[in-house]
């Protein structure tokens, strides 16, 4: 079928996207690409439209177990075979999905990287017809990148094994230094880039220098009719700001990866179905959403990476239609920022004394855990080792960079089941055993196909239709385990920690000094570009777009600098004796912004906190971790 037929037959569109059409082909021409596409450009439909044209089944990487389930769902949906295998899962649950991959049982199979470098994936992609290597979030490759991940560098590995397979890598937010070493680590046979513009005519940026932000949001959202999305930084601060809204009348909820997931999920579908108006969230909400019509999207604080601020800014207006991405920033933000980030580089003590205690939070003994995956509760793990939480996550990330973890974000997992013995072996076990016979009956009947692959079952429908209590179902079932005539999965809702080699003793922990020092670095770039992108008096269409590689690009016309909302400051005489009056109130002791606006008359304070900004920016005054400026 061309790729057209099989779009119609299987989404229902009858036209592609922009450049989606020429990625496919190049694709089908046996040709490695690279797919740059803005969020909401359509990246998933690049790679599963070529391989339903190809024999064989597409490989995909991607790091995030949330929207790999998604796409699983949505392919199995449409009746296309399609499984995933991530950190967290049993040996006995991997081991039968590679093996009906093998078999061709499945047209897609995500991985996740770490399970990339383990033995049994290198055997099994070796007997596996591979039509297609897709690699999603491609810039985590990169070092240079904002998100680097070091299991993304075994991906090149594979390349051997499927010598005539070509790659797609596919990624949303990436500079052209980034772009340049994607295809170096996954050693492209030739350059080849398709690149959307980051251009967003119907998007209008704006960063509004503002001191009492809640207040600000709340005209914001009572101005601008729509849908929302409100970012802040912490969990907490989620319900809080929602609550806030809710209090002011406006339709609102919160969401954050630390709650259970069938809230989030209720959540979500609420906001998708337009049942609530306001999300407000971490950045953990929003990948792999298509929501078109959302008209504004409101940032409390400044994220840390313009990459990170452009994919949630871009979450507005995705039907073409005016929306608006607004920054609430106060001088004070840019500092705590930089102290975050300081943070964010542990010391090698600290990262030595947090994996000695995983060591023994786990139990595992020098030597052992290569591969094993326990839950694991962050909250939990600092409170029974009297720790940090803020700096335990820190030194939890280092060690994951340098390859001794990995850490899944928590991803409900329903019960799954497959049946293991023979038709006689599981007669003989019904015969020998009466509640196993009528489970058993039960579960054949309400789920078919679990004699060749794993099968999501609920406990509780078992239950009803087979009018036991729930509790006798489970015990059935974690019986028939013990005595092997089923695999049972119970579900999970915890977040796993995975041990990517084996346990050393504390003081044999090494990692990459060169690299970690670089990585800082980086970040420090990365942090500087964002605060001048809220800081500086220049088009913020602009900015974004020469950041991101399009240096020619023209005026926007409707962000806020270009509508003269904030009007340069550094020269003229209200400056002066606004400087003057803010060096003297500040001559005997630290003050906090509210501190410093209480001198001036409300209607001066937004030209005050520009005249703050350019302060700050220019080092002539300082702000310390909690907001006090001096």
């Amino acid at each position: 079928m061309s790729p057209k037929s099989i779009l119609k037959q299987y989404w229902g569109f009858d036209a592609f996207r922009p450049l989606q059409e020429e990625i496919i082909q190049s694709v089908l021409d046996g040709k490695d690409s690279l797919a740059l596409l803005p969020t909401g450009g359509g990246k998933s439909i690049c790679f599963q439209v070529p391989a339903l044209c190809m024999e064989g089944i597409c490989l995909v990487v991607s790091p995030l177990i949330a929207l790999m389930k998604d796409q699983v769902q949505n392919l199995d949906k449409r009746g296309i075979p399609a499984a995933a295998i991530f950190s967290g899962m049993s040996h006995r649950q991997i081991d039968i999905i590679f093996e009906n991959a093998c078999n061709g049982q499945y047209k897609f199979l995500y991985l996740s990287p770490e399970r990339l470098k383990t033995p049994m994936a290198l055997e099994r992609i070796k007997r596996m017809k591979v039509c297609l290597l897709a690699v999603d979030e491609a810039h985590c490759i990169s070092q240079w990148g904002y998100d680097f991940r070091p299991p993304y560098l075994q991906i090149a590995s594979l390349r051997p094994l499927i010598p005539r397979t070509p790659i797609l890598a596919l990624t949303a937010t990436a500079t052209s230094e980034v772009l340049t070493d994607i295809q170096e680590k996954l050693a492209f046979k030739a350059k080849n880039v398709f690149r959307q513009s980051f251009l967003r005519k119907n998007l209008s940026y704006s960063v509004l220098y503002e001191d009492r932000k809640r207040d600000k949001l709340l005209d914001i959202l009572q101005r601008v009719p729509g849908t929302g999305i409100v970012y802040v930084r912490s969990r907490g601060e989620t319900k809080e700001v929602a609550h806030f809204l809710q209090q002011h009348r406006i339709s609102a909820d919160y969401y954050h990866a630390g709650l259970l997931p069938e809230e989030r999920n209720a959540r979500q579908d609420a906001w998708l179905a337009g049942k609530v108006r306001i999300i407000v969230c971490t950045n953990a909400f929003g990948m792999g959403i298509d929501k078109p019509d959302v008209r504004i999207v409101v940032h409390l604080q400044l994220p840390d990476t313009l990459e990170g601020y452009f994919q949630e800014a871009g979450r507005g207006g995705r039907d073409g239609q005016k929306s608006y991405a607004t920054l609430l920033y106060t001088p004070s933000d840019g500092a705590n920022l930089r102290y975050q980030l300081q943070a964010a580089f542990p010391p090698m003590e600290k990262i030595r004394q947090v994996y000695q205690a995983l060591g023994s939070y786990t139990q595992l003994a020098i030597g052992a855990g290569l591969g094993e995956s326990f839950d694991f509760e962050l909250a939990h793990f600092c409170q029974t080792y009297k720790l940090e939480q803020p700096a335990t996550h820190s030194a939890l990330r280092v060690l994951e960079l340098e390859g001794w973890i990995a850490m899944s974000e928590a991803a409900a997992a329903p019960a799954r089941v497959v049946i293991k013995a023979s038709r006689e072996g599981i007669y003989d076990y019904q015969l020998r055993n009466k509640a196993a016979d009528t489970v058993i009956k039960t579960l054949l009947r309400a789920y078919p196909g679990m004699q060749s692959d794993f099968v999501d079952i609920s406990e509780s429908l078992i239950a009803k239709y087979a009018n036991l209590p729930k509790e006798a179902v489970v015990k059935v079932l974690q019986a028939a385990h013990r005595d092997e005539i089923l695999v049972y999965e119970p579900k999970s809702e915890k977040p796993q920690l995975t041990f990517l080699r084996e346990r050393v003793a504390a003081e044999n922990l090494t990692i990459d000094l060169e690299a970690f020092q670089l990585r800082k670095k980086r970040a420090e770039e990365r942090l500087d570009q964002a605060i001048r992108f809220a800081e500086d008096r220049l088009c913020r269409s602009q900015q974004l777009l020469n950041y991101f590689g399009e240096p020619e690009s023209p005026a926007c016309g409707i962000c806020d600098v270009c509508t003269g909302r904030h009007k340069p400051v550094g020269t003229g005489e209200h400056f002066t004796a606004y400087e003057k009056k803010i060096k003297d109130l500040l001559k005997h002791e630290a003050l906090t912004l509210d501190e410093i606006l209480q001198a001036f008359a409300p209607k001066r304070h937004e030209l005050v906190t520009q005249v703050l900004n350019y302060l700050l920016s220019e080092g002539k005054l300082t702000a310390n971790e909690q907001g006090k400026i001096s």
